[in-house]
């Protein structure tokens, strides 16, 4: 069975201070900001673990953009991070707590500071992103009877029975939001979630900012210099965090392959921020210990994302355990540059690939999961295509992305959700 996203029953229950008929009818493309709006905007409380680098962090910006573009007020809940100022540029609220403590008496007490920041700003809707922040948020939602809804951005590991209890807060949102079918389809079968509470809401991409047209070469110049790349060297770029599920070992070995090859001109580019974790460690020995330090680099994060997806070849993910959506795959098929993926670095509705589609519809390449071998052959078939070749899979990317991924739908599926979740509400 497929997921199904909910159509709330606007005509036969009403808020008496919002017309959720007309937030969700008059919602419009959001760059640039729409006009003034003439309906009650909805309050919406995102509570996300931080706002730093991660899937839920990064959703959590995207939605607080989207709803203030449109004219509604987000209030955003979480520890902070490098991201602050992205929220703070959209004019929305953006209040410290730390949301990604797992401590049970800090997410208690998150509890009740969210339940006072619900009554003071007559919050409409409780939105998590994450688990720890959810609990809180979930318990707030009992106190003062606000809807609570959830996104799922990946499937949790589920090592024990209390993992299981703690990863479960996420499948108590009325609606639950997943960003694919792949995960929709997981939350019902590991929680028996009904599939009348399950909603695929793709990611919404700005395609404004991510667009090589609006990225001078200066900007790129600056990336590579940062990089300390080689005029003429091509760029195979590795985003994420350093996790061994995102599969950087897979890669590097690939970079070996390469290497006995005689492939020259390339250099590959691991940018997170956690460069300092144990595995980041293993990478960057067995990279010394192999001689591959020529062709590789390991950049902290990205302030410029635009720039350096439009100095880089090709965008990998090598993951070696579902990913669900990562939102680096999106944006660099955005920039018109191919991407390489693992089997569950990315699912069809992510990545048009062979053979699921014809080469002639392709916006990048897949290749079996931890098979060094095959990401190899896939990077030198990239290499070796013609030019023209190339533009025309980035082309095909953009347009696929912009087509599927974009605001003003992410928008008005979200408020028909949470039209529905508050009209349950209210005649629970």
């Amino acid at each position: 069975m497929s997921s199904q996203s909910i159509e709330p029953p606007l005509a036969d229950h009403r808020s008496p201070d919002i017309d959720f008929k007309a937030a969700a009818n008059s919602v419009r493309t959001i760059s640039p900001p729409v006009a003034p709006i003439d309906f009650e905007p909805l309050s919406v409380l995102i509570a996300t673990p931080t706002l730093q680098a991660g899937a839920a962090d990064a959703g959590a910006v995207e939605l607080t953009r989207i709803l203030a573009s449109a004219g509604h007020d987000p209030v955003v809940v979480s520890r902070g991070g490098r991201l602050v100022h992205e929220i703070k540029a959209t004019g929305a609220a953006c209040i410290e707590l730390d949301m990604a403590s797992h401590n049970p008496v800090t997410m208690l007490r998150n509890a009740f500071a969210l339940n006072r920041i619900v009554r003071e700003r007559r919050c409409n809707i409780i939105h998590a992103h994450g688990r720890a922040p959810a609990w809180s948020a979930w318990l707030a939602s009992r106190m003062t009877g606000v809807p609570f809804v959830t996104t799922w951005y990946k499937g949790f590991r589920e090592q024990n029975a209390l993992k299981r209890i703690y990863n479960g807060v996420m499948a108590r949102g009325a609606p639950v939001i997943a960003v694919s079918d792949q995960l929709a389809e997981l939350i019902n079968d590991r929680y028996g979630t009904p599939w009348s509470r399950i909603a695929v809401v793709p990611l919404s991409i700005d395609t404004e900012r991510f667009d090589p047209a609006s990225v001078p070469r200066d900007r790129v110049a600056t990336v590579r210099r940062l990089w300390g790349i080689r005029d003429g060297d091509r760029i195979v770029l590795v985003t994420g965090r350093m996790l061994r599920r995102k599969g950087h070992h897979v890669v590097i070995e690939a970079v070996e392959r390469l290497k006995a090859m005689g492939v020259k001109d390339f250099v590959v580019v691991f940018a997170a921020e956690d460069q300092g974790s144990r595995y980041a460690g293993e990478i960057w020995d067995r990279v010394l210990a192999t001689g591959a330090n020529d062709v590789v680099r390991m950049s902290g994060p990205i302030d410029d994302l635009p720039a350096a997806y439009a100095a880089a070849m090709v965008t990998v993910s090598a993951a070696v355990q579902p990913e669900g959506v990562q939102r680096a795959l999106l944006e660099a098929q955005a920039m018109e540059r191919p991407v390489i993926v693992s089997d569950l670095g990315a699912g069809p509705d992510v990545v048009l690939a062979a053979p699921a589609v014809g080469n002639d519809r392709i916006t990048g390449m897949r290749f079996a999961t931890g098979d060094a071998d095959a990401l190899a052959a896939a990077l030198v078939r990239l290499f070796s295509m013609p030019e023209n070749e190339q533009r025309a899979i980035g082309t095909r990317g953009r347009v696929w992305v912009r087509s599927h991924f974009n605001a003003e739908a992410s928008t008005a599926l979200t408020l028909k959700l949470y039209a529905e979740a508050a009209a349950r509400q209210k005649t629970a």
